[in-house]
């Protein structure tokens, strides 16, 4: 965690009352200082979902830009993914997206990324932080220096054909019935506008967003509505998108999800056959489930993990040279492509696998059988109960008892005060068993 402000994913909370419009301007100009390097006019990009909150942190942060000289360019509502792309492509300084992803339309946050599409890392956002209860009046500029603000034409066009040109040119998803779900978020236009772009025929849910119901019995976080609309319309497949796109769920021609360990494993194995692995190999976070790592060992692939977060995902990939990783909740990385998670390109990547093999989702994505997997919380007030001696013991007792038949990952939440405990195995009876142990040991500890 980068500070006080920033968290796994940059800052995200209560609008209007943990992202206000003070914060967000301060976030601004901080960002547009340090990010002014040599004498050209500087420029920010920013793009957000649909809350209705979006507007509000748009105004205060285009007042941040402009007061320190930045010029800033207004994509309104577009996926996480597309706003990194753009910020590289249109040559920019930083780019903001204005989103708090899968979370409810009462939050927001504040995405930031570099020149180079990248989100920004956590020394860079320790700075920023640092820097935000600072006076930043020397740094006002001039009357005359101040930044101009433009709507951007065009920008959801670009982002459909460079969603598209991730494909071979000759594809075409033609005779695919697919069902999008756009959670009433960011993609609401793109998402259905490239699949029909591409042949398929589309049937779009969670497209018609009103600034509260983002993420509401919609997207990823919620495949009911979607996992019902696929059988009811006899679809082929289900794309359920979150509310900034950077993440995606399948659902097969039966109804049934699909989660991101699946998709990867979909991905690694057709990369590899097709040569274009630049590693043996994946990255994915302890989250992810065992059955993975032994179906990718079986076909000669490792599995690395980082801590839970897609940035850490991302930042192994890129120090050891991975093209593929993501995390089980959907965020999928191709760095061949992408800079951070995109859910209509990875969606896109397992339509060409279905297309080429013409056989039903339902086969082409299950690749392995899950080892069952439980996750429980335990939260707490002041005192942090991992730091106990006797929640130490029990958890080792607990790991000596799974042995390597199982794996338990115990995480303090980033976001909240909460301890979780997640445990898989073979025994879905011991795994229940030590995890239970644990919890109750934190809740002692924790009393």
């Amino acid at each position: 965690m980068a500070g006080k402000h920033f968290g796994t994913d940059g800052i995200r909370g209560l609008a209007n009352k943990v992202i206000t419009p003070e914060l967000a301007m301060k976030v601004a100009q901080a960002t547009g200082v340090l990010f002014q390097r040599g004498d050209h006019r500087h420029r920010a990009v920013i793009g957000k979902d649909t809350r209705l909150s979006g507007y509000m942190i748009e105004t205060a942060m285009v007042a941040g830009f402009t007061s320190v000289g930045v010029d800033v360019l207004l994509l309104g509502p577009l996926p996480t993914p597309a706003v990194a792309m753009l910020t590289h492509s249109m040559r920019a300084d930083v780019g903001v997206m204005i989103s708090a992803s899968h979370n409810l339309y009462q939050d927001n946050g504040i995405k930031l990324f570099g020149p180079d599409g990248y989100k920004l890392s956590d020394e860079v956002e320790a700075k920023i932080d640092a820097m935000l209860d600072k006076d930043v009046a020397l740094k006002l500029s001039k009357s005359a220096d101040l930044g101009r603000a433009m709507r951007v034409e065009g920008d959801r066009a670009r982002y459909i054909e460079f969603a598209k040109r991730t494909l071979i040119r000759s594809l075409s998803l033609e005779g695919l019935r697919i069902v999008v779900d756009c959670a009433n978020g960011a993609a609401y236009k793109v998402a259905p506008e490239a699949l029909w772009e591409l042949g398929a025929e589309v049937i779009k849910i969670g497209g018609e967003p009103d600034g509260v119901n983002i993420n509401r019995e919609v997207g990823s976080t919620e495949p009911a509505a979607l996992m019902s609309k696929v059988r009811e319309m006899r679809a082929d497949i289900g794309i359920a998108l979150d509310g900034d796109a950077d993440r995606v769920l399948i659902v097969d021609e039966r109804g049934k999800a699909v989660d991101g360990d699946q998709l990867m494993a979909v991905i690694a194995e057709e990369w590899k056959a097709e040569g274009r692995l630049s590693q043996p190999g994946i990255v994915a976070t302890l989250m992810s489930n065992l059955g993975l790592e032994r179906y990718l060992s079986g076909i000669g692939l490792s599995l690395a993990r980082t801590q839970v977060g897609d940035r850490y995902v991302l930042e192994h990939m890129r120090q050891h040279g991975y093209n593929v990783g993501g995390e089980q909740s959907g965020h999928i990385i191709l760095t061949d492509y992408c800079t951070t998670g995109d859910g209509l390109v990875a969606a896109l990547q397992l339509l060409a696998v279905v297309k080429r093999k013409m056989r039903p989702v339902s086969e082409v994505c299950h690749r392995f059988e899950p080892l069952p997997q439980i996750l429980k919380n335990v939260r707490f007030k002041a005192r942090v109960p991992l730091d106990e001696e006797q929640v130490s013991k029990v958890i080792e007792d607990s790991r000596r008892r799974l042995g390597n038949a199982g794996r338990l990952v115990i995480r303090l939440s980033g976001t909240e005060p909460v301890v979780r405990v997640m445990g898989e195995g073979d025994n879905p009876d011991l795994v229940e068993q030590v995890v239970d142990d644990i919890c109750q040991a934190l809740t002692a500890a924790a009393a």
